[in-house]
């Protein structure tokens, strides 16, 4: 899975850890990416989105569909 917002291209960051002695030991911060359907081109798909995306409204999602219900006899 790649690391990386489908919508703004946001990724990960680099850092740093820091011990109590302050030894640095590299590591990375992820984006807060979750995996929801969008609408592109007309077709519903799945995307990796960052969470700010989804809260900014920059996410277009298909409209919900419900199953017709069962005829009775």
């Amino acid at each position: 899975m790649s690391k990386i917002c489908h919508i703004c291209s946001k990724g990960p960051g680099f850092g740093q850890n820091r011990s109590h002695s302050m030894r640095a030991t590299k590591r990375r911060f992820d984006a807060n990416l979750q995996r929801i359907r969008i609408v592109e081109n007309g077709t519903p798909k799945r995307a990796y989105v960052c969470t700010r995306c989804i809260k900014s409204d920059r996410v277009e999602k298909p409209a919900k569909t419900y199953p017709a219900p069962a005829a009775q006899a």
